[in-house]
């Protein structure tokens, strides 16, 4: 999966192979996480899976704001339609996904509504919302791309070791799909693009607003593997 960031022999390093290189023990750790080799195998409890799909549902809303966010402050007018298009998307094609959970569930409206954000989830969306609208456009896209990214590579990752008759197959093939990853490659060369024009510290922003986001994806899945939820 990496390899959608990797430039031509020759090429310059670009922001996102480094800002993959820094962080790849992190998504080494993330694709071999329980959560996820049971997922793979088909073995994940209901229950653990039931607490991801409705945290990811609430999570894809404050996503969507953040590339809305995004769309608000990119500096032409094709990155203006990129980012509002996959704010659409982050609602509309991921909900349907959801959707189909929920009915299988029993998950209704009020339900779902009912449902408060785990401290993980709250956590991940208040910094993509305080990142889009504190940190210029860079510094935004750098904090976006992990969820594509990672989600990308762990969702390839599992099509390629999925078990027969897997329960969560319609999940690993959006993931593993052609289409997320004409997203996916998308989003990589927007945020190479903004990181061309960045100062260094803007760049060494990035840096450390990509690493954060691929820390809080690894404690998103570490929440529902553990059904975490608020003390108090």
């Amino acid at each position: 999966m990496a390899s959608l960031g990797l430039a031509e022999a020759g090429a310059p390093v670009s922001f996102s192979q480094e800002a993959w290189a820094r962080n790849a023990a992190a998504y080494e750790t993330i694709r071999s996480m329980p959560f996820n080799a049971e997922l793979a195998a088909g073995t994940l409890p209901q229950g653990r899976f039931r607490h991801y799909i409705v945290q990811d549902a609430h999570y894809l809303i404050g996503f969507g704001r953040a590339l809305s966010l995004a769309a608000a402050k990119a500096p032409d007018p094709d990155a203006i339609v990129q980012f509002s298009r996959a704010a659409q998307e982050a609602i509309v094609v991921e909900r349907a996904l959801h959707g189909g959970f929920f009915r299988d569930y029993g998950i209704g409206p009020e339900t779902f509504a009912a449902t408060p954000l785990t401290p993980a989830c709250d956590h991940y969306v208040c910094y993509l919302l305080a990142t889009a609208y504190a940190e210029p456009f860079a510094v935004v896209c750098a904090a976006l791309l992990p969820c594509f990214w990672i989600y990308k590579a762990v969702g390839d990752d599992i099509f390629a070791r999925a078990a027969p008759g897997n329960p969560y197959r319609a999940w690993i093939d959006t993931y593993a799909g052609a289409d997320f990853a004409e997203a996916v490659a998308a989003m990589i060369a927007a945020t190479d693009r903004a990181a061309r024009d960045a100062s260094a510290a803007e760049r060494a922003r990035m840096h450390q607003a990509f690493t954060q986001a691929t820390r809080l994806e690894w404690q998103f899945w570490d929440s529902a593997y553990r059904d975490a939820a608020w003390s108090l």
